[in-house]
């Protein structure tokens, strides 16, 4: 399966005497938020075309917008009288209650309901020919966006590869340190040693064994680094997996960043410090990328 960024634009057009349009946006989000912006008289098809969305979309804030046009004589506007009377009593006791500004009329037509649109054409078969049409010009939209979505997380797939390759890089490098070779490790143990008994001369042998081998434990970063590759290893099964993996990523990211700040506060090396910052960088650079993905 492809990976798939979560923005995205598609527009799709179609019609005769009366004409539609779709527009669809898709931004970042952490679940799937569909938000339908239907013209009068179209609220029928909300729920066909919201199942649609859902049905084709795994994640992200989704717009899907619709707007009709019509030959003159096609249809008809009409004001609701019911609606509109429960409007204005509405704000007529909104007004008794607080001290405000009442609402410009066109503010009021705007309400949902009170404006209705008739088709002048009662017959039911063009009606449905009619929202047929929409409904699959929608389809046609929201497979084009796919398409752009797949196509935005293609190139960003590249780029965590790169940096999956860099992270790689810089572990290998860590691993190689020569702050990490026996012989350095021993020398500095015997340093922070003799600065325990600087210290405290009276230290009893069970509690300098004790503090030592603490101190031992706190330079070796062998768990760090083994944790690190295997990150590495399952970023990239997930990359070549595809599909909607942004969240397990974006968890991954999150162990990846904990286990270069447990390498940093262990380094007791400027040069082994200056690799986990770089990785830092790197880590911080996977976790903005990887919020795009699906």
């Amino acid at each position: 399966m492809a990976l798939c960024s979560m923005t995205g634009f598609a527009r799709a057009d179609g019609g005769d005497a009366t004409r539609w349009s779709w527009e669809l946006r898709s931004v970042n989000g952490k679940g799937l938020d569909v938000r339908l912006r239907l013209p009068p008289g179209f609220e029928r098809l909300e729920r066909d075309a919201r199942d649609r969305c859902v049905a084709t979309l795994g994640r992200g804030n989704i717009q899907a917008s619709l707007s009709v046009t019509s030959d003159a004589g096609a249809q008809a506007l009409t004001i609701n009288e019911d609606v509109l009377a429960r409007m204005i009593d509405a704000v007529r006791r909104i007004g008794e209650r607080i001290d405000t500004a009442p609402p410009a009329p066109e503010g009021i037509l705007a309400l949902r309901g009170v404006i209705e649109v008739a088709d002048l054409a009662t017959d039911e078969a063009a009606r449905e020919a009619l929202d047929a049409g929409i409904l699959a010009g929608l389809d046609k939209a929201l497979a084009d966006l796919v398409s752009m979505r797949e196509r935005e997380g293609e190139a960003i797939g590249s780029v965590l590869t790169a940096r999956l390759d860099e992270m790689k890089r810089l572990t290998d490098l860590a691993e190689g340190s020569p702050a990490r070779e026996p012989e350095t490790i021993r020398a500095r143990l015997a340093e922070q040693v003799a600065t325990l008994l600087d210290a405290a001369p009276a230290l009893e042998p069970d509690r300098l064994h004790q503090e030592a081998v603490i101190l031992a434990t706190k330079a070796d970063i062998r768990e760090e680094l083994d944790r690190l590759f295997a990150h590495i290893a399952a970023a990239r099964e997930l990359l070549a997996a595809g599909g909607a993996v942004g969240r397990r990523l974006d968890f991954l990211a999150q162990e990846f960043n904990r286990e270069v700040n447990t390498l940093c506060a262990k380094s007791n090396d400027r040069a082994l410090t200056a690799i986990g910052l770089d990785m830092k960088a790197v880590v911080d650079q996977l976790r903005e990328q990887i919020q795009n993905l699906e």
